[in-house]
């Protein structure tokens, strides 16, 4: 498969995941959580032993402070997954593709105010429109859009923890995971000897989709690893709208969540703050200046 269709179809799992967590809405969302994590760990264990294998460097001694970088960078996807999950199963899936629609705004924001990285004049007129549309948004849904602003807080934040990050995808994601595994097991045995777990008492099906979180969880971030090393990365800026367009559509017309024509409004600026944000990054094709998307670990 070409770096550009791996791409496609990781934006792609990425974008159609809401069908999988829909089918686990009868289990808390952080039961799903932990078994995400747990199985996600089990998952990568099998693969970084396949790395070594193959000869490529694993994960060996790490210093304190790159474990202490990676424990918030896990914090933040964790608080992302569990925020996800409970958005998607309480049917509020079109306001998680609001948020992944700014979330690139939100990282170019991050990028200035952190890191003083320096903005096109078309970037800032991407911001500003989005801004009008946010706040459209605010008074058609009566309050602001939290879950929105949550996941693009959280995902640009754990961007930002991962942007001096030294490890690769796979390894990255692993150590994450095995920070997060040891609370997610003694939580999901605590549910379990309290007779409140899920897993193992909600049929077959249902302990079959929580293992399967980890598959869901670490297929695409290997397509998307193979896509960035062949696809230039103003190419994946745009790829990286697929996800939050399939949640869009599967929001509106597989879920029928509400969705007025003030909020269609709203959804209509903050497009168009994506149109020309895409559209200048495209130009300049400056993949050193131009802020993109971090999701080497992952979307959703």
């Amino acid at each position: 498969m070409s770096g550009f269709w791996s791409g496609v179809a990781a934006y792609t799992i990425w974008g159609l995941v809401p069908l999988y967590w829909k089918l686990l809405t009868h289990v808390p969302a952080i039961q799903v959580l932990g078994h995400r994590i747990v199985w996600s760990l089990a998952v990568l264990i099998i693969l970084v032993a396949a790395m070594r294998r193959n000869g490529r460097a694993t994960l060996g001694a790490v210093s304190r402070r790159v474990v202490g970088l990676y424990a918030i960078a896990a914090a933040l996807i964790a608080a992302n997954w569990f925020l996800y999950i409970y958005a998607v199963n309480a049917g509020f899936i079109v306001e998680t593709s609001l948020g992944y629609y700014i979330t690139p705004l939100v990282n170019v924001l991050f990028g200035v105010v952190v890191f003083h990285e320096r903005m096109r004049p078309a970037q800032w007129v991407a911001i500003a429109i989005a801004t009008v549309g946010v706040v459209q948004l605010t008074f058609a849904y009566g309050a602001l859009p939290w879950i929105a602003f949550g996941l693009a807080a959280s995902f640009g934040s754990y961007g930002l923890a991962k942007k001096k990050a030294p490890l690769d995808p796979v390894e990255g994601l692993t150590l994450e995971t095995a920070i997060l595994a040891p609370v997610a097991i003694l939580f999901l045995v605590m549910l379990h000897r309290s007779g409140e777990g899920a897993f193992l008492r909600s049929g077959a099906t249902s302990d079959a989709l929580m293992i399967g979180g980890g598959l869901v969880t670490t297929v695409p971030l290997l397509l998307f690893a193979a896509a960035v090393r062949s696809v230039p990365l103003s190419v994946i800026g745009i790829l990286q709208y697929i996800g939050p367009t399939l949640q869009f559509l599967l929001g509106v017309f597989v879920y029928h969540e509400p969705f007025s024509r003030t909020q269609l409004i709203g959804f209509s600026i903050v497009w168009t703050a994506l149109a020309i944000y895409a559209g200048d990054s495209l130009r300049a094709r400056r993949p050193a200046t131009s802020v993109v998307p971090t999701l080497d670990e992952g979307m959703v």
